[in-house]
């Protein structure tokens, strides 16, 4: 993953507070009450710019939901991440990184049961190759999942993608929060 820049400037400002119509802010304090400890964060208020966009992405909630309904908290969190990382998403692969590392684990050095290893080739497959998935990665997911739960594992791995398209295209600038969690993809140099 790039290493974003931090003094980036973005495509589209995100709607600030003062800026959003009574529609948008409506949509706002929905979401925040209905997803607990979620945010504003640069990304939904860039898609702020249309009531429509912001409605549509953020129904990534209810199937991330549903991905922690099949494969647990944590595999959902880092499905999520390896189809972010696969996208080269600055934006998303920190935020799954802030995840991984609050949680007590280091991105870079995960210890992964072999169905774990599985669902996240899966993810980074779908996101790498444009959802063109050769058996070998395919079979191991047919064998611990039922067609309806694959579905939702592919659903959810296109939204999440569409996400990270988004974020990509625009130059989302990853949220101050985030930053002490971007990956040092630079070398150090010897003093």
């Amino acid at each position: 993953m790039p290493l974003q820049d931090t003094d980036q400037k973005p495509r589209i400002a995100p709607l600030t507070t003062a800026e959003a119509s009574t529609e948008i802010r409506e949509l706002w304090e929905k979401h925040i009450l209905d997803y607990p400890g979620s945010t504003i964060t640069n990304m939904k208020a860039t898609l702020s710019h249309s009531a429509l966009a912001f409605t549509v992405y953020m129904q990534w909630y209810p199937l991330y939901y549903q991905v922690i309904e099949i494969v647990g908290k944590r595999a959902a969190y880092l499905y999520a991440h390896a189809i972010s990382e696969a996208s080269d998403c600055p934006l998303c692969t920190t935020f799954f990184r802030k995840i991984i590392i609050d949680n007590g684990e280091r991105p870079e050095d995960l210890l992964l049961s072999g169905d774990e290893q599985h669902l996240l080739r899966f993810g980074a497959s779908i996101a790498q190759h444009r959802g063109e998935v050769p058996a070998a990665v395919y079979e191991p997911i047919r064998q611990v999942y039922n067609p309806a739960e694959i579905v939702v594992l592919t659903a959810f791995a296109g939204q999440m993608i569409a996400t990270n398209l988004f974020n990509n295209a625009l130059d989302v600038v990853v949220d101050d929060y985030l930053h002490a969690y971007l990956p040092l993809t630079k070398p150090q140099e010897n003093e």
